[in-house]
């Protein structure tokens, strides 16, 4: 890697990765979790891409990746600060073609386009990250639009969070144009919430976007959004329509 390049740091105690992180997923993957993870793994298998090389911008361990998602590609590589986490996810049964990179990509104002540039020929999946490291310039939309338009990449991230526990807690698909507020209330239909906007929602604006409530811990919601954005002449696959009912909030 060039010398200017920015480097990812190992980091251990994250407050939303790291040591902490593991805990909870030991604690949870099977139980509290294990709708979101599953949410994920009808994401991945509807995102059809044609590039046999996957770049995955912070897996952590690949907690909510499905068994066999890595061998769906020729090459695999991941960027994640994590020790522990590149650990435990080199020994996944489907890790064969995987490697890590130091590239720091999300710090800079221009680590997208560093992104773009070391990795010609992959698609790239943001995987839970987006929503949790604010934007070094504007908003990740827009330096998604700026810098990765012609390439392909999908994302799942934290549109926000809350204390309040979601009145309807399905999977659901918004096709429509609408506001922030108007998802929340899909999710949480006449009650009143205070939530904090990670500045991710409807992220790339080229929908559908998926949603689903994620329990982080025993006190914290968040709300999950899967994106996808298809470079020129790729089709989009379309997932189903949202079964709950749209409400508004008080």
């Amino acid at each position: 890697m060039p010398a200017d390049f920015p480097r990812l740091r190992d980091h251990l105690l994250d407050p939303s990765g790291g040591l902490v992180y593991h805990l909870r997923a030991w604690r949870h993957r099977h139980g509290r979790w294990a709708a979101f993870h599953a949410a994920v793994a009808v994401w991945l298998e509807k995102w059809r891409i044609t590039e046999p090389e996957l770049v995955i911008i912070g897996p952590n361990a690949g907690y909510a990746l499905p068994d066999g998602f890595l061998g769906r590609f020729t090459s695999v590589v991941a960027l994640e600060p994590d020790p522990i986490a590149r650990h435990l996810l080199a020994r996944r049964r489907d890790a064969t073609a995987l490697r890590f990179d130091r590239l720091d990509c999300l710090r800079t104002p221009d680590g997208l386009a560093r992104l773009a540039t070391r990795f010609p020929d992959a698609a790239f999946l943001f995987s839970n990250v987006l929503g949790q490291v604010a934007a070094p310039v504007e908003d990740w939309s827009v330096l998604l639009g700026r810098h990765l338009s012609e390439r392909n990449w999908a994302s799942y991230h934290d549109v926000a969070s809350t204390v309040t526990a979601p009145g309807c807690r399905e999977t659901l698909t918004v096709i429509e144009t609408e506001s922030l507020e108007a998802t929340l209330a899909r999710f949480w239909p006449g009650q009143a919430i205070t939530v904090t906007d990670h500045a991710t929602f409807r992220l790339g604006d080229s929908g559908p976007f998926a949603y689903v409530p994620w329990p982080i811990d025993g006190s914290r919601w968040q709300l999950v959004e899967w994106a996808v954005h298809q470079a020129q002449a790729q089709v989009l696959t379309r997932l189903p329509d949202a079964s709950c009912p749209p409400a508004t909030l008080r």
